[in-house]
């Protein structure tokens, strides 16, 4: 068993949609609230380092950034990137930092008569996050409740990936101006679905292998209302437990900020756990009058006893956008 540990970590980019249910859209959905493990592949390679006096960094490469091309080239392998270097003294790396693209010409380092940039990369990004919901009829499953980005705070290019079993094994508790933090650990050989799409309201794919749970109806915008609901979270080993918080504010019109819901945590129970909304309860499902409303999203760095959370219609309709 391959077993890998992360810390969960949340960046919020968001699309609102508050037009009413079109008939092509579920209605019924199992609210899941169950962390996994994601494991994406990028597009490109994605700097994660440097060595001491990196020609690369020299040149202008930052951390954070992707290699998409070399001299002319697509590359998306780490071997394939050090074959193209090998017999030259520079090359012209086309690279993406926050979603521009730019061209930097990179004189070639030597290291045990082996041409290199002087960079590290690599070509996947692993973490933990939440399961929102899983659709029976089609397996699709939506996760996090906002995508998965690069330093820039773009959208990850994904060129493939998987979701797999996964458990919280530790918890750093929120306080005013350091926002707490899950930790989790998963293995990478117990794969339960594959990712097909990364959005800005979640990331989407086919589950192999159901999620428990009954299917619950799911509420149009124009239902929600403020006043009390739940949260399904994962925040001790793989049990689900549910949470009373309050829908404070809802916004009805997108501002182009990602807040759909405005939620503050009221049960002592996960107060005591967490301090609040902590990084790691997004996608974290939110259930009112029975219905699931939407997910939670990110916590207010000031306050972690609040936070803010996506309608349901919003994953469902970039769902059916990425489809």
């Amino acid at each position: 068993m391959k077993q890998r540990r992360f810390f969960f970590g949340i960046v919020l980019v968001l699309l609102l949609c508050t037009s009413a249910f079109a008939g092509d859209l579920p209605d019924r959905l199992v609210a899941v609230g169950q962390a996994v493990g994601i494991d994406v592949k990028c597009g490109g390679l994605l700097v994660v380092g440097f060595s001491e006096d990196s020609p690369a960094r020299e040149s202008g490469l930052r951390q954070g950034d992707r290699i998409l091309e070399v001299d002319g080239r697509t590359v998306e392998e780490p071997e394939q990137l050090r074959a193209m270097l090998q017999e030259k003294s520079q090359v012209t790396l086309t690279t993406a930092r926050g979603g521009r693209e730019q061209s930097l010409l990179v004189p070639l380092g030597e290291s045990g008569g082996v041409k290199v940039l002087g960079a590290n990369v690599k070509t996947e990004m692993a973490g933990i996050g939440t399961v929102t919901y899983y659709d029976p009829a089609t397996e699709v499953f939506g996760a996090l409740g906002h995508g998965i980005t690069d330093s820039g705070g773009e959208l990850f290019p994904v060129r493939g990936g998987f979701v797999c079993r996964a458990a919280v094994v530790g918890r750093d508790r929120g306080r005013s101006g350091a926002p707490g933090m899950l930790q989790g650990a998963f293995d990478s050989g117990a794969v339960v679905g594959r990712i097909t799409a990364n959005t800005s309201a979640g990331i989407f794919g086919q589950m192999c292998q159901a999620p428990a749970g009954d299917p619950v109806a799911v509420a149009d915008p124009s239902e929600i209302h403020t006043g009390e609901a739940e949260i399904l979270c994962n925040v001790e080993g793989t049990r689900v437990d549910r949470f009373r918080v309050e829908i404070r504010k809802i916004y009805p019109f997108d501002d182009g900020t990602g807040r759909n819901m405005l939620l503050r945590v009221t049960d002592p129970a996960l107060l005591q756990k967490t301090g609040g909304i902590v990084q790691g309860m997004s996608g974290s499902p939110i259930l009112q009058d029975g219905k699931l409303v939407g997910a939670v999203t990110h916590v207010l760095v000031s306050d972690p006893e609040v936070g803010y959370g996506i309608f349901i219609e919003s994953m469902l309709r970039m769902a059916d956008k990425a489809a």
